[in-house]
């Protein structure tokens, strides 16, 4: 029956993907139990979010299960402290060079509410198609770690994002935009991913620092509902341009979003317009519109923000039907060329050379 002292000679030929070092070295073995043939391996990550775990964890279980005697092998994964993940870094020789060493992004653009279920994903995803369609480079960062939608809106599949000495890939559209999501990185997009706030928080640094963009003329951050540490995590730690405010016309979504423009106001970011979603509905037949949830607050929004109203788009089941299939690219063009122009015509970002 192999040692504890074999196995660890063993684990010293397995190498981290990543640092490209092999994990006994870079601390990341933090225990080895032996017990009638079965032995548990406690692994530390340098990150819990790590596109490479799988990969690393088969790795280890063959290394093991090479040994004569062994009859199973149960890895289990951690992360790493501080600390910790500065000292493998330092023995991760020669230095690799970081992601953001090589990205070159124009501007920041937060995508904000502060209330749930208003659309921000959808108009993020339309927003990125606009503003393809009028030849920027466009990323979307999806920092709703616990809720993540853009994938599913434009049709990525769960999985499949790898990562290069540079740093992690993002997905990339048909239409060309790169996209960076928590639901890239789960082999089922059901998977919940049941984080406390500071991992939700190294997840977007880690999406922000470590993620290939490259060169972009607009990053958007597609942010979760409320004002706590995912919204304050982007507004503190990345350059934000400015946000784009989301609303629905009822009184009771207004007063909470009016909640993430004086976050907005008390971070010092600049609220560069107000969208109000399921503004009204068209009926088909008599192309009446009808205001179903309620008069359009988007004016007291948009004064409270000192910003402009951007768009008032409709409640459409065509784009619901749309986002479900992962199809939204095909929703309306016209709409969505009218969101970009707006955004465009009102929210005049200084242009970088790109």
């Amino acid at each position: 029956m192999p040692t504890e002292s074999e196995i660890m000679t063993v684990l010293n030929r397995v190498i981290d993907p990543e640092l490209h070092r092999n994990i006994v070295e870079l601390g990341m073995v933090r225990s080895v139990q032996v017990r009638e043939g079965q032995v548990e391996i406690e692994l530390a990550l340098t990150t819990a979010a790590c596109p490479l775990t799988q990969e690393l964890s088969d790795n280890v279980r063959a290394a093991v299960q090479a040994l004569p005697g062994i009859k199973g092998v149960t890895v289990n994964l951690g992360e790493m402290t501080a600390e910790e993940k500065e000292a493998a870094l330092q023995k991760a020789q020669p230095a690799l060079p970081k992601a953001s060493q090589f990205n070159k992004v124009g501007r920041i653009v937060a995508v904000m509410s502060g209330k749930g279920g208003v659309g921000k994903s959808s108009v993020t995803a339309m927003l990125a198609l606009a503003l393809v369609r009028r030849g920027y480079k466009v990323g979307i960062l999806d920092a709703d770690i616990t809720g993540p939608s853009i994938p599913k809106l434009l049709g990525i599949a769960s999985g499949g994002i790898r990562s290069s000495v540079m740093g992690i890939l993002p997905a990339i559209t048909d239409d060309g935009i790169k996209v960076m999501s928590i639901n890239l990185l789960l082999p089922e997009e059901d998977m919940a991913v049941i984080w406390r706030g500071p991992l939700i928080s190294n997840a977007i640094q880690q999406f922000w620092n470590e993620v290939l963009w490259g060169h972009l003329d607009y990053l958007l951050v597609d942010l979760p509902p409320g004002t706590s540490d995912a919204a304050l995590t982007v507004m503190q730690s990345l350059p934000i341009s400015g946000a784009v405010v989301v609303s629905t016309p009822q009184d009771l979504a207004a007063m909470v979003v009016r909640k993430a423009v004086d976050m907005a106001r008390q971070l010092n970011i600049a609220v560069l317009g107000v969208v109000e979603n399921m503004s009204y509905f068209e009926c088909p037949d008599s192309g009446k519109r009808y205001e179903i949830f309620g008069p359009s607050h988007a004016d007291e929004v948009a004064t409270a923000a000192s910003a402009m109203v951007l768009a008032r788009l409709p409640v459409d089941p065509e784009l619901s039907r749309l986002g479900d299939s992962g199809q939204i690219a095909a929703y309306n063009g016209k709409l969505i060329d009218e969101l970009g122009r707006a955004f465009e015509g009102e929210c005049p970002l200084p242009r970088h050379d790109l």
